[in-house]
């Protein structure tokens, strides 16, 4: 729905930038994991988020009369990620380790962006209005939940079920 009303008003009004940003960091970090555990469904999976979190982006920027925040953040998260990348890779040389830290840096940060909205349920239940809460999104964000959940069960994967 952002990126229709980013195409309709031409225009980035009303639309977070932050929300895409971290989105598709988390998409790459389960990637990352993915790849690790050689895992194809989170591969897939994360491939195509990580793709459309960054077509949100660059139309984001487009749009966006003010690119150099924008900007910035981006390349504040990509050296995050870098420092990540550098991290897993080069000081944990054990598998099994860097998939642990791997996977609960993975956990950690999609608790965080669940949790994120929450920060609205303050002014929900002041205004007794939910017109700032999408339905849609939180209804497909529980389904998603709930999916990885039941993913994670059947792999008896600890990281993904959380």
């Amino acid at each position: 729905s952002d990126l229709r009303q980013m195409i309709a008003t031409r225009s980035v009004e009303n639309v977070q930038f932050l929300p895409f940003l971290t989105t598709d960091v988390n998409n790459l970090s389960w990637l990352g994991y993915g790849c690790l555990k050689q895992d194809w469904t989170l591969i897939a999976v994360n491939t195509v988020g990580a793709a459309l979190q960054t077509l949100y982006i660059l139309a984001y920027l487009y749009y966006s009369p003010a690119k150099r925040p924008a900007l910035l953040q981006s390349l504040l998260l990509l050296a995050v990620l870098a420092a990540g990348y550098g991290y897993f890779t080069l000081l944990i040389p054990d598998t099994r380790t860097r998939l642990a830290r791997l996977g609960l840096f993975c956990s950690v940060f999609t608790i965080s962006m669940y949790l994120s909205p929450l920060a609205d349920l303050a002014k929900i239940i002041r205004s007794k209005s939910t017109r700032c809460l999408s339905f849609p999104l939180t209804v497909t964000t529980f389904l998603a939940s709930t999916s990885w959940t039941l993913y994670g069960l059947q792999l008896h994967d600890l990281y993904i079920m959380v």
